[in-house]
């Protein structure tokens, strides 16, 4: 399940929820921009025990975004074999998409910020989407949240 955030401070955010576990998650927020080519923001992963933030993923206006790449998965909604995957330019996010029977996807959402730095640290968390219509819109509440619209 997919929600843009409506919290009480006005920031967009877009939060998706596990639909085994809604205690599973990942929210997209704290979006800002230094200049026309990128726009940056924070990521959030959250599930029993676990909480990590990575406070500066950049997105490049010039790259395949992490929507076209949703936008894809929501157009197989039928489903493919193997894996899926994208990442930032940086790599400190990346996420992998596998379809399972019964017209399900499971998304599995890294992080892993300074990946050539030693001593770093990972954390993921898989949420799993229906293939169509919460896959759609889950495409779309991150385009209008990396865009900076308001929905």
């Amino acid at each position: 399940m997919t929600s843009p955030d409506d919290g009480t401070d006005d920031k967009p955010g877009v939060t998706i929820r596990c639909r085994d576990n809604a205690s599973v998650g990942v929210t997209f927020c704290d979006r800002f921009s230094f200049d026309a080519g990128s726009v940056r923001y924070a990521v959030e992963l959250r599930a029993p025990g676990l909480t990590a933030r990575v406070n500066e993923v950049v997105a490049w206006i010039w790259d395949s975004d992490l929507t076209t790449f949703l936008e894809a998965l929501a157009a197989d909604y039928r489903g493919w074999d193997g894996e899926r995957s994208w990442q930032t330019d940086d790599r400190d996010l990346t996420v992998s998409a596998l379809f399972r029977p019964g017209g399900h996807v499971g998304l599995t959402w890294a992080l892993r910020p300074w990946p050539q730095a030693a001593g770093g640290w990972g954390a993921s968390v898989t949420t799993w989407l229906e293939a169509g219509e919460q896959m759609a819109s889950l495409a779309t509440h991150v385009r209008h949240f990396l865009i900076g619209e308001q929905q």
